[in-house]
């Protein structure tokens, strides 16, 4: 049997998330911003419909989001993530072959579903999201990724097809005149550059790549674009990963609300991303070599002293206990630290990343300080995971933070904290 694939995309998934709790603001305009409120990052219809940019700095556009009602909301991103994982638990009961490729979208294999129709299977996708997580989403359906990538944008933008496009089910005229109604610059994978290229030789369609000597595309691109080619053409040549492979860096960052003078203010906001980075270092079962922490001014201040400075420091040994990670950290923030700069932004980075199971034993190993340390840190996130990040924390990440990055637009974060679960009354 031939391999078919969903794609299954939420639509508009910060935004629509933000909808699902505030009724109200169904079909009203509304974005959502970035660190510190200062860029879109994402957009209703209706706001894309009233021309708002994706990126588009937010006192560029205060105005026109007076004149047509526009909201805005911070970024929730444990909001986000969190009906993500809702939205990931449905679709894996659709099929046992997932791959999750973003925080919005995954993958299923169909393969055994054909006698459920996969069209109304998808349907039955679309429902069952919609009425026990509240989010819409489209399906694509077709032998390959990219084919299915490019089928589930055509079920967003095309009424006709009621947020299901199934390839297998348009004739090889409909497939043809999709094709050539699409800009190449639709195809996953086509960025900008290799859009601009692809033009210059020629090919403007999607249709006109898909007819493409592959081994033009080889010689004048990559393996890469010859593959997506081949896609096109109904040969898969992308496999399904149904695990995520380990990350080889784990970085965390964030801007400040203000700008921040002090050494030990600069301290608590590396050790705060620091055992953010740890925890997500523990997840995937590895260990840290090296750390790398910067520092840096505003530059778009331009009058202001200016100051952008990074380093690296390799351990002794791979760890993943937060406690020396910071302690590591901390040592190259102290050797970065000018005074008298105005620090708008620092971060930290795990590099030289290695499977737990691959670090090799040395014959100073502690054996006894390692189990302790192994369970120390696995009861911290059993206990962050049951109640809240930051539950406990270590002193060095300060209590007040007042140099957190500003959210005054944030909603509630109704289903990941306690006191903001919203109740419902009857009248």
């Amino acid at each position: 049997m031939p391999r078919n694939l969903a794609l299954i995309d939420c639509n508009n998934f910060y935004a629509s998330c933000e909808r699902v709790f505030n009724p109200t603001l169904e079909g009203k305009p509304l974005v959502v911003l970035s660190n510190n409120d200062g860029c879109v990052v994402a957009r209703s219809q209706e706001a894309k419909d009233l021309g708002i940019k994706m990126g588009v700095p937010w006192f560029q556009i205060e105005g026109l989001a007076k004149r047509h009602g526009i909201i805005a909301f911070s970024s929730n991103y444990a909001l986000y993530a969190d009906m993500s994982n809702r939205v990931m638990a449905i679709l894996a009961s659709f099929s046992p072959s997932q791959e999750v490729y973003s925080i919005d979208e995954c993958f299923l294999d169909l393969a055994g579903f054909e006698r459920r129709g996969f069209t109304r299977y998808g349907q039955e996708m679309r429902s069952a999201i919609k009425r026990w997580v509240g989010l819409p989403v489209c399906v694509g359906i077709a032998p390959t990724k990219t084919l299915a990538k490019l089928v589930n944008h055509v079920a967003k933008k095309r009424p006709q097809f009621d947020g299901v496009c199934n390839y297998n089910d348009l004739s090889t005229d409909e497939i043809d005149a999709l094709m050539g109604e699409l800009p190449v610059s639709e195809v996953w994978g086509v960025g900008c550059r290799h859009s601009a290229h692809l033009q210059q030789i020629g090919i403007l369609t999607v249709r006109d790549l898909r007819q493409a000597s592959p081994k033009m595309i080889r010689k004048q691109f990559s393996v890469v674009m010859e593959r997506t080619v081949a896609e096109l053409n109904g040969e898969p040549c992308l496999a399904l990963e149904e695990m995520a492979p380990a990350k080889k860096q784990i970085m965390s960052s964030r801007s400040f609300g203000r700008p921040v003078f002090a050494l030990d203010e600069l301290a608590e906001s590396v050790a705060s991303y620091m055992s953010r980075a740890a925890e997500k270092l523990r997840r995937q079962h590895s260990l840290a070599g090296a750390v790398q922490v910067y520092v840096r001014t505003n530059p778009f201040k331009e009058r202001d002293p200016q100051y952008s400075h990074g380093m690296i420091l390799p351990l002794a040994e791979p760890t993943d206990d937060t406690r020396r990670l910071v302690a590591a950290a901390i040592i190259v923030l102290r050797r970065l630290y000018r005074p008298g700069f105005a620090y708008a932004k620092t971060g930290v980075m795990l590099t030289e990343i290695i499977a737990a199971t691959q670090r090799m034993p040395t014959l100073f190993d502690d054996t006894v300080g390692m189990t302790r340390s192994k369970n120390l840190m696995h009861a911290v996130d059993r206990i962050n995971q049951a109640y809240g990040r930051g539950t406990i924390r270590l002193a060095a990440e300060g209590l007040d933070q007042h140099w957190k990055m500003r959210a005054g637009r944030r909603s509630p974060s109704f289903t990941t904290c306690l006191a903001e679960i919203p109740i419902a009354r009857a009248i």
